[in-house]
């Protein structure tokens, strides 16, 4: 009778040791725990930490509440001012409703990615090619606006979207290089133009102090000198001072006059004879 009893004990323990096995759940400090009773939803979300399920009643599904990064594969369309263009760009996302997120929907990852896709090629065709070089913040925001609106309802909340690269034809970055070039070109003829101007005020100016002073135009003809003697050239170019030009040409605008002959004076009338009485 009582090795009965032991047996029956034993017995009663290995069942109780088997259902625990069985009904034993761990929930990840990072996941959460939807529990379907015979195909309904039971209960509320199962924190982390240890649960129990009735075996082969209960299903408990596990979803991952981290952040989850997920590429959306290059998406080839043309923008609104005809321009062929491949885009790609990353979601960031995460659960907030792990219930709603099994419930909701099939597959939220594989819903949140052909959300992404539809909205990044209607972005491309809403949008010039400007904007996507440029102007992406904004961009950026409007897909994010685009996702998270569907996304909401299936209990995941769109934390950041980001356009990655966006791929142009060769022919398109030839034409952009060359009109880089062009307008690179123009700013450089425009800065020296106003720096000509600038100069032409100055030397006015200059020239003018130089009116007033005449031996000033020599103190610059001598700093000129130097300038060019401290090259160390073998060929030295000695301007010729502009007040010798001025003081030969007077000269030789004087010599003609003295070389021409004299007249002779006029004749004096003789005075009459005196006649003696």
């Amino acid at each position: 009778m009582v090795q009965e009893l032991v047996v029956a004990g034993a017995a009663a323990v290995s069942a109780c040791m088997v259902y625990v096995a069985a009904a034993a759940r761990v929930v990840k400090q990072y996941e959460r725990g939807v529990v379907f009773r015979l195909g309904r939803l039971s209960g509320g979300v199962r924190e982390p930490g240890f649960t129990m399920v009735v075996p082969g009643v209960d299903r408990l599904r596990k979803v991952n509440m981290q952040i989850v990064t997920m590429p959306v594969p290059a998406q080839e369309g043309i923008t609104r001012d005809n321009v062929t263009v491949r885009v790609d760009a990353v979601v960031y996302f995460k659960v907030v409703d792990a219930a709603n997120a099994v419930i909701e929907v099939e597959d939220y990852r594989f819903a949140v990615s052909q959300m992404a896709q539809t909205s990044l090629r209607s972005i491309i065709g809403k949008s010039d090619l400007d904007d996507l070089l440029s102007n992406r913040e904004k961009l950026n925001q409007g897909l994010e606006l685009m996702i998270d609106s569907p996304a909401i309802g299936w209990g995941v909340q769109i934390d950041r979207v980001e356009i990655k690269d966006v791929s142009l034809p060769d022919t398109m970055k030839r034409s952009m290089a060359r009109q880089a070039e062009a307008d690179r070109e123009r700013r450089a003829r425009v800065i020296n133009a106003d720096a000509e101007l600038q100069a032409s005020k100055k030397l006015a100016e200059a020239a003018k102090e130089m009116a007033e002073q005449p031996a000033a135009l020599q103190l610059r003809l001598l700093q000129t000198v130097v300038a060019v003697a401290a090259e160390k050239n073998s060929t030295l170019v000695l301007p010729f001072p502009v007040e010798l030009l001025r003081f030969l040409e007077r000269a030789a605008q004087q010599q003609p006059a003295l070389s021409e002959p004299q007249s002779p004076p006029p004749a004096q009338p003789s005075p009459p004879p005196e006649v003696e009485p």
